[in-house]
């Protein structure tokens, strides 16, 4: 799936692995073309061939194996800089050329983009903002209703981190690295069953899956609405699930919930 008008950047998605996504951003006027994360090295080459790009960058997101585990074919095949998370070397030994932190701005031909640091899921987690094309690719911090697992972060650190997701624009769309909607969607139902926004999310989500297609990208505007994990400074959340209006205590409790979900 190509997403683009024709003189922006063109971003292409493809599904990967057993639920990942792949994403390719080709930038016309400078040839440039980032990789997103490198899930599955071979299926990402013969993407980029079938489209004549030829890859300059990759920029991964987190260190773990189905996100930079094709690093290093990727970059034998076409001579790419690797940008990322210190992790991706460190924990993975990875290739990684420039390491990134967030708080930089990179740039994709004239475009900024911004990089984000968005712990939680890994401690040195980044997401990629691109105003231009109000698009954030957020690997696994943030889902379609739902988020990424803790694995090495706290409940402070991650939903930091959500909280600097759901302040970009309501237009801004949702790249993230898997498709986890349905299942996200159950729990969501489970918490807010009287939410009408949910409702209507449902029901175009359940569609789009019984016609096999993606339900990424997602709308910031969907997600506040309809993310619980969004939603842990909601009082009526709050006082729902008892947490005595502590954004962090119900963020916890929700991942706690969708844990053992």
């Amino acid at each position: 799936m190509i997403d683009s008008p024709s003189t922006a950047p063109i971003v292409c998605m493809f599904e990967c692995l057993s639920d990942n996504y792949g994403y390719l951003i080709h930038h016309p006027a400078s040839k440039q073309t980032i990789c997103i994360d490198s899930p599955d090295a071979d299926l990402i080459l013969a993407k980029a061939k079938s489209l004549n790009w030829k890859i300059t960058q990759i920029w991964n997101t987190h260190w773990h194996p189905d996100h930079a585990g094709g690093n290093a074919k990727i970059q034998s095949e076409t001579g790419c800089d690797i940008w990322g998370p210190q992790e991706v070397k460190s924990r993975l030994t990875a290739p990684l050329d420039t390491v990134l932190s967030g708080g930089e701005t990179l740039k994709l031909g004239e475009l900024d983009v911004f990089v984000l640091a968005t712990p939680g899921h890994t401690l040195q987690h980044i997401s990629y903002y691109i105003p231009a094309i109000s698009s954030a690719f957020v690997g696994d911090t943030l889902f379609a209703l739902g988020c990424g697992r803790m694995f090495e972060g706290n409940p402070t650190m991650f939903w930091d981190s959500l909280q600097k997701l759901r302040a970009l624009p309501d237009n801004t769309k949702i790249y993230c690295a898997h498709e986890y909607t349905l299942s996200n969607l159950k729990f969501a139902e489970s918490v807010e069953p009287n939410n009408e926004d949910l409702k209507a999310y449902a029901r175009t989500a359940r569609a789009l899956r019984q016609q096999d297609k993606p339900t990424i990208p997602t709308l910031m505007s969907a997600e506040k609405a309809c993310n619980p994990f969004l939603r842990s400074d909601d009082s009526l959340l709050q006082t729902q699930l008892g947490t005595k209006s502590d954004s962090v205590e119900t963020f916890a409790l929700l991942r706690k919930m969708k844990d053992d979900f």
